[in-house]
């Protein structure tokens, strides 16, 4: 039997979650009281197989309830049960974000201020996510990618080395994004914007990633990028990273940052790193891209 706790922060995705979850078969209960998981998780394990996949949201929604979390847990582990948890989490900015779009109050907002709130929720599940099986990072991710996340941990059961890689790219006329970790130019690199055949197309395109990459100073910079990823990715692992950005950036953001992204992405996966891939401007306006 499988039994997962779902927790994290507060807008970073847990309702979209459970409903990712029942579509994958489990047995869903939101917002369960910490202190019922021990009696609830008894009944589970003693259906003889009529519930083989369970999943509990337990937030900070439970108010002082959810103070005996750590309880719960240690009970469970006591009574000999297995669990997994799984914390959902994203950035302030993002969090705040989505607050002031859907004008729904933070459960920890007496006071209506959104930006205290995540702070100290945050400091709240510190310890909550140190236990944590798996974390994922929702600030980037669309619900299909989130749902694809989910998928592969809890059916395709991937193991992952703890980090979501966010490859995306962008055009340096629009801006370079706020949330990047790492930024890397390739204007250096002949631009198919000039073909008049290549013009009208993405770095998803076949003709358009077949003249970026056929030069070799495109393979050189791919090769050192990789190298270069090989090496600092463990690192971040290591000092607890879980959401990593890499932006690649062009001039318009259309086809070599695309095609450049769309390259290391693939890598990536083949590492068998858990990678979500963002095209920001790439559809933006043809007359003003180049």
């Amino acid at each position: 039997m499988r039994f997962v706790i779902i927790t994290g922060m507060s807008g970073a995705g847990k309702s979209q979650t459970i409903r990712c979850m029942e579509d994958l078969g489990y047995y869903c209960i939101d917002n369960m009281p910490p202190a019922l998981m021990p009696k609830f998780a008894e009944i589970c394990f003693q259906s003889q197989g009529k519930i083989e996949k369970v999943a509990l949201v337990i937030d900070i929604r439970g108010g002082d309830l959810f103070s005996e979390l750590f309880n719960g847990l240690d009970a469970l582990r006591d009574a000999g049960y297995t669990y997994e948890i799984l914390f959902l989490e994203a950035s302030d900015e993002v969090l705040i974000k989505r607050y002031k779009e859907t004008r729904r109050k933070h459960p920890l907002a007496v006071e209506g201020r959104v930006v205290e709130a995540v702070e100290a929720e945050r400091k709240l599940l510190e310890n909550v996510r140190k236990r944590a099986d798996h974390i994922i990072d929702t600030s980037n991710l669309l619900p299909r990618q989130l749902k694809e996340q989910l998928n592969d941990i809890f059916i395709q059961g991937k193991q992952y080395q703890g980090i979501i890689i966010t490859i995306l790219s962008f055009g340096f006329k629009y801006g370079i994004p706020l949330d990047s970790d790492l930024v890397f130019d390739v204007r250096f690199l002949p631009n198919p914007y000039y073909i008049s055949t290549l013009k009208q197309h993405t770095g998803l395109n076949n003709d358009v990633k077949d003249y970026v990459l056929k030069w070799p100073q495109a393979t050189e910079f791919l090769n050192k990028l990789e190298d270069m990823m090989d090496f600092l990715i463990p690192h971040y692992i290591e000092e607890g990273k879980s959401q990593l950005v890499v932006s690649i950036g062009c001039t318009g953001g259309k086809h070599r940052s695309v095609t450049i992204a769309e390259a290391l992405g693939k890598y990536l996966v083949e590492k068998n790193h858990r990678v979500v891939m963002s095209h920001r401007d790439a559809e933006k306006d043809n007359k003003l891209d180049k």
